[in-house]
């Protein structure tokens, strides 16, 4: 939220027309879904492509940050395994089973050359509709990424997606296997690899039955997989058969055993995987000999066609669906739906497992896991997060009680969300701990962020999403402000100590004002004992003065207040303040340094920000500037003050002002942890704000080290010089 009052209420207004936007909403969500049939790629998803190839979504991640059960899925089944619409009704049927055994589901599909492990209700529907999706195997993932295709994920393509995510579980059908007269041919499905060396627990209802089922297991053998049917008896299921003639090497009773199976796994560091046969529930199976004579049928028709390869199985499964009369469709969909039952169930008791620790993963795994979840420098950031409307009306005087001809937009803002999300697009990778609620705004926040790490992110149930709207004029003064913000005393002490070890082992830790007193407290009480930094960011003039309510202050080592914040802060402390603010350049230089000097009693550094009069930094003089970097043991050098001026700006030019101070503190700690000296450190942090200034997004979309590097990047004008000024001691 803004501070300046009169863009307070920028952000507030819209519900006076919050039912006009709900309709917006929806149409925007059709329209997007849309564009994404017809494989148009949108502006965000254009800036987006340099986020990485893997896009965990923020469910995914969220339940793997906390040990919840995730189950993943495969999408050839999508895309080459059924018609539509069977495939995806199928699709949402067995997340939705998945979600019913109290576990997350994570179909994983590629999406414009990206790798997505959990997909929307949209991507699910385009994959279903596509009729030039690619299937996607190991060998097929970097041409697939390198032309920007859309596919569906193999079990082996899935199996390292879902490894690389920290995904433990997978459900399938059925997986490839030897091919019949595979001796001679060789065809050997990448599935039977891909087990050998991703250590992924996959439950599939046997190997499909249409392959060599007694080379297949020989093969799993000689790759050190190994194969447990899941029940009391030792037969391997043939996918539509409960038997094949074959029986499995192990069998485990239940979930319970299946999750020893696979924590025994894990533990030993083995890098090769599971299968556990599910045999297809008996009151589906289809007569045997039935389904068995439409195969061979079906091979005939296809070794006369010449038809061979990965469209071999396709080809199959879909004469054979032609030759019963739909009865192989109904138990192949069947064995699914139980397959991820029996899955979920697995995760679930694995899940239990971790939580207790009851079993610790091998180093190599471990490692993997925490790839997405841990980045060094490691920072924490808590705060809040948003969804932002502007209402602005054409003229420069509006009339309540009656509609004003205008515009309305949508961003998504917060303080806590918005140095998270510079940080993030400037090469850091935040943890991210906030709150929303589960109401038509979340899906959004997420998809928004899903740069970010919102694996802190909680999302709670009857509770709404934080919003904050405004009406302006014309001229950008702000008429009227509305905002919702009660969700942010939900990001309590109890949900942040569930963090607590990556608090105590941070680089460093960002507040903003909106989280609440004791969690404040809390958090600065950490830092004190782990010796771990925080940037306080007050957010407006009535939260400044949280953490100066106890000596929970004295624990800060940076803070970022306008003069108006700055003065709260001194209130709070029992110091005294001037009734009315200074407006010359050289009284507020000298009212802001009277006013930061009691805090760097404590304090590493205080970064006033002036608006149109730049940034004034306040701390222990180094080099010519102000030590930016943290300080160990007790000050030794002079304090001063280096005021920056801000850089050139027309009124014509800034369109959104709310998230500039974010990202100039955003900027700043960027420059710090590339170890840039304390003037280029300003001048990231100046540049990202005139970034912001001009983006109707509180956070450049745009932004990213290149584009705020001072030594790239030139002003209209030549960096203006810092003023150096010393305090009194």
């Amino acid at each position: 939220m803004p501070r300046n009052p009169r863009l307070r209420v920028l952000f507030s207004i819209m519900k006076l027309s919050v039912s006009l936007r709900y309709s917006e909403l929806r149409l925007l969500k059709e329209v997007s879904a849309q564009l994404l049939k017809r494989g148009i790629s949108t502006f965000h998803s254009r800036l987006c492509k340099n986020d990485g190839l893997f896009l965990v979504h923020p469910a995914v991640s969220q339940a793997l940050a906390e040990n919840r059960p995730v189950v993943a899925l495969e999408s050839t089944i999508i895309t080459h395994g059924m018609p539509y619409p069977h495939n995806l009704s199928t699709a949402k049927a067995v997340e939705a089973i998945v979600r019913t055994e109290g576990a997350i589901p994570a179909t994983v599909g590629l999406l414009q050359g990206r790798v997505h492990v959990g997909l929307s209700s949209e991507e699910l529907d385009y994959l279903a509709r596509s009729k030039t999706s690619l299937k996607v195997s190991r060998r097929d993932l970097p041409y697939a990424i390198s032309k920007g295709l859309c596919g569906g994920t193999t079990v082996s393509g899935t199996m390292i997606a879902a490894h690389r995510a920290g995904i433990h579980v997978f459900v399938t059908g059925g997986v490839g296997g030897v091919h019949r007269d595979g001796e001679n041919s060789m065809d050997i499905s990448a599935d039977l690899t891909e087990l050998g060396r991703t250590p992924i627990a996959v439950v599939s209802a046997g190997v499909k039955s249409i392959l060599d089922i007694g080379r297949t297991l020989e093969y799993l053998e000689t790759q050190g997989v190994c194969v447990a049917t899941f029940g009391s008896s030792m037969n391997f299921p043939a996918f539509f058969s409960p038997e094949s003639g074959f029986t499995s090497p192990y069998h485990v009773n239940n979930a319970e055993e299946a999750a020893d199976l696979i924590a025994g796994n894990l533990s030993l560091g083995l890098q090769s995987g599971l299968l556990l046969a599910v045999p297809i529930p008996k009151e589906h199976a289809a007569a045997g000999q039935q389904i068995e004579n439409a195969i061979q049928a079906a091979l005939a028709e296809a070794n006369v066609k010449g038809i061979r390869g990965r469209d071999l199985t396709p080809f199959i499964l879909q004469k054979v669906n032609e030759l019963t009369r739909g009865k192989s469709l109904q138990a192949n969909i069947a064995l699914i739906h139980n397959n991820a039952r029996v899955g979920s169930q697995i995760a679930c008791a694995l899940s239990k497992r971790m939580q207790k620790k009851t079993w610790t993963p091998s180093a190599p795994h471990a490692k993997e896991r925490e790839k997405d979840l841990d980045s060094q420098p490691n920072i924490v950031v808590i705060g809040g997060v948003n969804v932002d409307f502007i209402a602005k009306g054409k003229t420069d005087k509006l009339v309540f009680g009656q509609t004003n001809r205008g515009s309305v937009c949508q961003s998504f803002g917060g303080v806590g969300k918005n140095l998270a999300d510079s940080l993030s697009r400037m090469g850091q990778r935040p943890l991210f701990i906030s709150a929303i609620g589960t109401d038509s705004h979340s899906d959004a926040v997420l998809n928004y962020c899903r740069h970010m790490n919102t694996s802190g992110v909680s999302v709670l149930k009857e509770q709404r999403t934080a919003t904050y709207c405004a009406v302006i004029t014309k001229s950008g003064d702000l008429s009227l402000g509305l905002g919702d913000m009660d969700i942010h005393q939900q990001i309590t002490e109890q949900y942040v100590s569930q963090f607590e070890e990556k608090l105590s082992t941070a680089s460093l830790m960002c507040l903003d004002g909106n989280i609440p007193v004791s969690t404040i407290n809390y958090v600065c009480s950490v830092a004190k004992k782990h010796a771990v930094p925080v940037w306080y960011e007050p957010t407006d003039s009535d939260k400044a003065c949280k953490p100066f309510l106890s000596d929970s202050w004295k624990a800060l080592g940076y803070t970022s207040p306008n003069l108006a914040e700055l003065c709260t802060m001194n209130k709070a402390l029992g110091l005294p303040t001037p009734a009315v603010l200074p407006s010359s350049v050289e009284e507020v230089l000298s009212c802001a340094m009277a006013l930061a000097r009691p805090l760097l009693d404590h304090l590493q550094c205080v970064v006033v920000t002036l608006g149109a009069m730049g940034v004034l930094l306040c701390g222990e003089h180094n080099a010519g500037s102000v030590d930016l970097q943290p300080r160990r043991g007790t000050r030794k050098g002079r304090l001063c003050a280096v005021h920056y001026s801000a850089l050139a700006q027309t009124a014509a030019e800034i369109v959104n002002v709310s998230g500039a101070g974010d990202s100039l503190a955003g900027g700043i700690l960027a420059g710090m942890f590339q170890s840039r000296d304390t003037h280029s450190c300003v001048r990231m942090g100046l540049l990202a704000a005139r970034l912001s200034l001009a983006s109707p997004h509180p956070v450049c979309t745009t932004l990213t080290t290149d584009s705020v590097d001072p030594n790239k990047v030139q002003p209209p004008q030549s960096w203006p010089q810092p003023n150096l000024l010393w305090m009194e001691e």
